[in-house]
């Protein structure tokens, strides 16, 4: 049987619709469509940077719009969460069911990092302290342990060093998030944390590999081997296995895309839209374009972030998030919350080269909802980049000179 052929704009479509967008969203979204929009996800990644918001809370306005944030914090940090913290794609929030999916990766992970020399060898008393004091204490921050803590137990260990004994027993899968407070996690014991048939439930690394490819198709819709291996940050031979066993089940339909010059699969589910409409500020660890490859394959948008780039030599910005507007990134927008003034500051504002003309005008649409979803009480524009005149005129503000 002869491949079907997909254009860039059906694989566009696709692939944003596989990521929950093109959808009629309600008024006030809630913890319903909070929680169907994770699981379609998969994960949410997580992040500390905070200059305009925390990475895990965009994705979800960006599909569905103004929802209550204090809603996702009781789902994903709550103590009855159905969600937990896994290293998944870089750390990120995970379904619970889906932790054991990961243990092969904190098998390899122990075997890998507990070798003779190693950090863990030679600090195998503060572990086992560490182990002692969860399973006394149950969930625990790592600043609240005082510096003497270990004293007794023949160490004197600072915070540094019991923050980094507890990610080791995070990365081993012996302790988990047990939710977090300001952003800071707090650790338990994985064997007294999570449901006994989570927790004891054994899976092989092949049939859990394959169980995260599939997880990973479904989220892209479409997609090459490397996309799809990327999503968990599974290794490309393990993955080609994987995806050959799901085309051999019928899960996966070998495509053909116009202009990929790669072997691509589109998921048996997938949905081909003949329009998406959507207006969205992606963030920088959101799936539509953290595997940047993909990101220019599919829309012709070349995106680096800049947070580690020296100022001087910045492009667009230091926290720049990609413009979806329809089926298309049309241009770039570097925002900061001004939490003290109340303010949302867009820092700089640029198009891509077929940006349509309305895009001014639906991002400060789009700007204005932010704010209130912030509670902030204004946007201020500041004069650099191409885009920047015409979304402050479309926000009544003065125009001023353009800074390149």
């Amino acid at each position: 049987m002869r491949e079907q052929t997909i254009s860039p704009s059906q694989a566009r479509r696709i692939a944003l619709a596989a990521q929950g967008f093109g959808r009629v969203n309600t008024a006030e979204p809630g913890v319903r469509q909070l929680n169907s929009t994770i699981d379609r996800l998969g994960l949410l990644q997580l992040d500390s940077v905070n200059v305009f918001e925390r990475s895990h809370y965009l994705p979800l306005f960006a599909r569905l719009g103004a929802y209550n944030k204090s809603h996702l914090d009781r789902l994903t940090f709550g103590h009855t969460s159905r969600f937990i913290e896994y290293w998944a794609h870089e750390a990120a929030v995970i379904p619970v069911e889906n932790w054991p999916l990961f243990r092969w990766r904190m098998d390899a992970n122990r075997q890998r990092y507990s070798k003779t020399g190693s950090w863990v060898a030679e600090n195998t008393a503060m572990l086992e302290w560490l182990r002692a004091m969860l399973a006394d204490r149950g969930a625990v921050a790592a600043s609240e342990i005082e510096h003497d803590s270990g004293k007794g137990a023949g160490g004197w260990w600072g915070w540094s060093e019991v923050k980094t004994g507890l990610e080791w027993l995070f990365r081993f899968g012996e302790a988990v998030s047990a939710g977090r407070s300001r952003f800071e996690r707090r650790y338990a014991l994985a064997s007294a944390t999570l449901p006994p048939d989570v927790f004891e439930r054994e899976v092989t690394p092949n049939d859990a590999i394959r169980e995260l490819l599939r997880l990973s198709a479904r989220a892209h819709g479409i997609g090459t081997l490397g996309d799809f291996a990327d999503y968990y940050r599974i290794k490309t031979t393990p993955a080609r296995a994987a995806v050959n066993d799901l085309v051999d089940a019928g899960e996966l339909l070998p495509v053909t895309v116009t202009g990929w010059n790669k072997p691509a699969f589109l998921h048996r589910d997938a949905r081909i839209l003949r329009r998406i409409e959507a207006t969205a500020l992606l963030s920088p660890f959101d799936p539509v374009v953290w595997e940047r490859t993909r990101a220019e394959r599919l829309f012709g948008f070349h995106y680096r972030i800049e947070i580690y780039t020296p100022a001087h030599k910045r492009v667009f910005g230091y926290y720049t998030l990609p413009l979806l507007i329809d089926d298309r990134l049309v241009g770039r927008v570097d925002l900061k919350n001004d939490r003290q003034n109340l303010v949302l500051r867009v820092q700089s504002a640029w198009t891509e080269t077929d940006a349509p003309p309305e895009t001014a005008a639906r991002l400060a649409i789009l700007l204005r909802e932010i704010a209130s979803w912030q509670g902030l009480e204004s946007v201020l524009v500041m004069p650099r980049g191409d885009l920047a005149p015409a979304v402050a005129a479309e926000l009544g503000q003065p125009t001023l000179p353009v800074v390149q």
